[in-house]
Order: C-alpha cells, then structure tokens, then sequence
C-alpha cells in the first residue's frame, strides 16, 4: 500500500509539473470532446481524452502488475 501512495504521488507531481509548463494542453482539445457554451451555461465532457487517460492508466499498472 505504501509504494502505491508513493508511486500515485509521483505521477502527480509529474502531471502538475506538465501542467504547468503546458505540455497538458492537448486535454479536452481532442476530436470528440464535447464543448458547449451558452448563455448562461458552459458544459464541457472531455470522452475522448478520458479514453486516451483510461488506456494509458490501464497499460500503466498492467505493466507494474505483470511480475
């Protein structure tokens, strides 16, 4: 459990570092990300992106797992 928490905080300091820099500004600005602005209203459903995370994540801890 302790090198979970470990390796989860590293990746969170990787990615707000990326942020930061803007090497994340791809996110939500991929085809099929909906965006919506109205008046009074602004929705924003980033599928596309979430699928790209969802399989980066999933490739990430098949890896770690595999031994």
């Amino acid at each position: 459990m302790g090198n979970t928490l470990i390796y989860i905080g590293i990746g969170l300091i990787l990615a707000g570092v990326a942020y930061k820099f803007g090497l994340l500004s791809w996110f939500g600005n991929l085809p099929g990300d909906i965006k919506y602005k109205g008046e009074h209203t602004f929705v924003f459903i980033p599928i596309t992106s979430m699928l790209l995370l969802s399989a980066l994540f999933s490739f990430i801890m098949w890896f770690f797992n595999r031994g």
